[in-house]
């Protein structure tokens, strides 16, 4: 980290990382009004609320296309800009895609210090270069907020894309991160958070989805995979639940947590994005016959999430082999759960169940 800048980044904004998003239920009104795109070329496009579109361009290749930036959510700049392509590069990854190229998205006030924003820029650099791509140009405009992230495109075989609609019932959910860095950044705005759960927080945040994405790619059984990310684990589980027409379960207390998170929801450090996801997704959810969720673990599972693990689901038989080799890797992967079966809207059966 930097040691040379004085101004807490995460005072100059109302709501950092993907906290910062608009809410889903508002996204998705909007989404749903949208013109369908006919094009045969368009192999996903924002109609499934996927992590990134593909578009092929030739019989063995295609493009995977996202972007994303926010405002800070840390203080440091430098770590900021690290965080911000971390998460950028997420989606990619959660496709099965290689990045290749970036482009840089500044929002910065025009009175800003400079070496501010070269700071969150060389941060970025850094995992950019990780991840094996370029940044290869941008653009930015004023504001009295700064914003930060990347446009990211990469490449895939249009045979070999993850989507978040193909979970198949009996399948096993592994998540690859823990969570809860949106109550830990929101404690840290507040100046309530403890150093060693800020710094557990910033581990997991700029860490690359790139190991794991690799290792996804070449494992066997694999159905559907979706990176954990500003809708929380509830509101990513939910579009993997209606995406693929399956019921999915979800073992609460099998779900890895930075530490520091629920310490975190004790001292109420709730960013508004967790209460919108809340709104999201538990409307689809029902607990189990019988179980007793403690409230801050359930509040947990709606925690917005910046730069987040990838959420996949597996065939039953290929489970241990797969979670095996992310162990094996570093990766603090779990199974939290299980595909239960179809699901139709409106039939009365939930999309979640949480046990």
């Amino acid at each position: 980290m930097s040691d040379t800048v004085t101004v807490r980044l995460t005072q100059q904004v109302k709501a950092g990382g993907c906290a910062s998003k608009l809410a889903p239920g508002s996204l998705a009104a909007v989404l749903s009004r949208l013109p369908k795109q006919s094009d045969p070329n368009l192999l996903v496009g924002f109609d499934t609320s996927d992590d990134a579109g593909i578009y092929r361009i030739a019989p063995d290749l295609a493009l995977v296309q996202t972007v994303d930036f926010f405002t800070p959510l840390v203080d440091d700049p430098f770590t900021f800009g690290q965080i911000a392509a971390t998460n950028a590069l997420s989606d990619v990854y959660a496709m099965g895609g290689r990045p290749v190229t970036a482009l840089s998205i500044v929002c910065f006030p025009q009175d800003g210090d400079l070496d501010v924003l070269e700071q969150i820029m060389r941060g970025g650099m850094t995992k950019i270069s990780e991840a094996g791509c370029v940044v290869v140009g941008g653009h930015s405009v004023r504001d009295t907020e700064i914003k930060f992230g990347y446009a990211v495109t990469g490449l895939i075989h249009p045979d070999r894309v993850f989507t978040n609609t193909g979970a198949v019932a009996g399948d096993a959910l592994i998540l690859t991160k823990p969570i809860g860095t949106g109550v830990i950044t929101t404690a840290l705005k507040r100046g309530i958070a403890q150093p060693e759960w800020v710094a557990n927080a910033i581990r997991s945040m700029t860490t690359l989805n790139r190991t794991a994405s690799e290792i996804v790619t070449g494992a066997s059984g694999v159905h559907a995979m979706t990176d954990v990310t500003g809708f929380g684990l509830m509101g990513h589980g939910r579009e993997l639940a209606l995406g693929s027409g399956a019921t999915i379960e979800i073992v609460v207390d099998k779900v890895p947590r930075i530490e520091g998170a629920l310490d975190a929801i004790h001292l109420d450090a709730i960013p508004a994005g967790l209460l919108a996801n809340r709104d999201f997704a538990e409307c689809v959810s029902a607990d189990a016959p019988g179980s007793q969720i403690p409230d801050d673990l359930r509040s947990l599972l709606y925690d917005p999430q910046t730069a987040g693990g990838l959420l996949i689901s597996v065939a039953p038989e290929n489970a241990d082999a797969l979670l095996g080799s992310l162990r094996s890797a570093g990766l603090d992967a779990a199974r939290i759960g299980s595909v239960l079966g179809s699901y139709t809207a409106g039939q009365g059966t939930p999309a979640i169940v949480l046990r």
